[in-house]
Order: structure tokens, then C-alpha cells, then sequence
């Protein structure tokens, strides 16, 4: 699949690339795609500036401890939510903005996209968009799809509820049981530079058991090689995207 990606977007032009990323998910992934046509879903921004995203929180037993590290850091990052994990967590959401964070959609459930369902997916998209609005006192203004897969009619249900889709440009591959803060640190220092978004994860609801131990691990050393280079790490809203 990669190669045959490569090969079909060498001779496609934008607008036929975007096409590709809604008709084949699996496309939206791949590095080419990325760096070329689709650099803002990517989320490359500013040249200076260093995205910090977290997904499928707000976990009450790992996403304290994670707002306790950027505290102590002075970082804000965005928080991609579950809609479900928000509705049992209600007051942290509401922290997480009172805490000067952004909020963002990962969707209702951390369901696999390979089945599209535009009825439903446009449903649960709007449900979640109104339960982080409702519950954290901020209208969220991104969304990240479960996998980083982009289906069409998860495209089309982001824009009906005024999402602007974003996935990522770096990840730490935290969500494995033999994740560590070294490993995670490792995977994600070729990616610590100006215009990149980072992917971590401040809960295990969807990965192995205490996996995101290896996340907040890292943390402080991605931040702190991001800042010995002259790079402010932040938000999205931040981002210049």
C-alpha cells in the first residue's frame, strides 16, 4: 500500500490527493501524503512553534498526572477527548480549560473507521462537539479521528459540526506494553522540530495497561529538547494552522 500510495499521488495534483485521503483512509497516513498536499491536516504550522497533543483522555487515574508534568513545565497542550470518557469524567474536562489547556474531538467512542456509517458518524461527532462544549466551558475547534483514519464521511461530519480535522506529524508510539519513556523519547526525536504536531496519549482506555507511564516519562525530555533549540512547545490554537 505505501508504495502503491507514493506512485498514485506522484502525479496527482492537490485537489486529486485530498480526493485519495477521503476514498482511502490508509492513504491519509502516509508520510508523502503529509509532508506534501495535505501539510495543514497534517498539522505543520509555525516554523518556531511545537504542537503538543494528547489523545483519548480524560482518564481521573493518568490525566492528573499529566496536568501536574505541564504544570511544572508551563506548557499548555490540546487534548483530543472521548466524548464517553468525558461523560464519566465530567469536572476533569472542565479542569483541563481552567488549567488553560485546549479541548479538542477524538469522537464518542475510539471506534475502528473501517465501516463507515455517515448517519452515525455525524451523530456522535455532534455529540461529543456538544458534551466538551457543555461539560469544559470551551467550543472545541479540532478533530482527530480514531487511528488518524480520515473516511469521507467522517471529513463531512467534521465540517457539519465545525471541526477542522488535524492528525499529527510525530507519534511515541506509547500505547504498547513495552513502551518506556527512553523508547518513547527515541521515536519521537526525529520529529522535535519547528512545525511539528506531536502525538501522545494521557490515557490507556484504548492501549496496553499503564502505558501512558512511558508518555508522561517522556515528556520533560521532548520539551526540553525542544526548548534547547529555540522552539516553544504549545497548543494547536497556537500553531498558526
Amino acid at each position: 500500500m505505501p508504495g502503491a500510495g507514493r506512485a498514485l499521488l506522484a502525479g496527482a495534483g492537490a485537489a486529486a490527493a485530498v480526493e485519495v485521503l477521503q476514498l482511502a483512509p490508509a492513504a491519509g497516513r502516509l508520510g508523502v501524503v503529509r509532508r506534501s498536499v495535505c501539510r495543514g491536516l497534517a498539522g505543520y504550522g509555525t516554523a518556531t512553534h511545537v504542537a503538543l497533543t494528547f489523545d483519548d483522555g480524560p482518564d481521573p487515574r493518568s490525566t492528573p498526572y499529566f496536568l501536574a508534568a505541564l504544570d511544572e513545565l508551563d506548557v499548555r497542550a490540546t487534548f483530543f477527548l472521548l466524548g464517553s470518557m468525558l461523560e464519566r469524567a465530567p469536572g476533569l474536562g472542565r479542569e483541563l480549560v481552567e488549567r488553560g489547556h485546549e479541548v479538542a474531538v477524538h469522537g464518542w467512542y475510539h471506534r475502528q473507521p473501517w465501516w463507515p456509517h455517515p448517519a452515525r458518524d455525524l451523530a456522535e461527532l455532534r455529540r461529543t462537539a456538544e458534551a466538551v462544549t457543555a461539560y469544559c466551558g470551551a467550543r472545541p475547534r479540532w478533530f482527530r479521528p480514531p487511528y488518524g483514519v480520515l473516511t469521507s464521511g467522517l471529513l463531512g461530519a467534521a465540517r457539519r459540526s465545525g471541526l477542522r480535522p488535524v492528525l499529527w506529524t510525530g507519534w511515541g508510539r506509547d500505547w504498547t506494553a513495552r513502551a518506556s519513556p527512553a523508547s518513547v523519547y527515541e521515536t519521537l526525536r526525529p520529529e522535535l522540530r519547528g512545525r511539528a504536531t506531536l502525538l501522545l496519549h494521557d490515557s490507556d482506555c484504548t492501549s496496553a495497561q499503564g502505558a501512558w507511564r512511558s508518555a508522561l516519562g517522556a515528556l520533560p525530555l521532548a520539551v526540553e529538547h525542544c526548548r534547547n533549540r529555540g522552539l516553544e512547545v504549545g497548543p494547536l490554537r497556537d500553531h498558526g494552522l
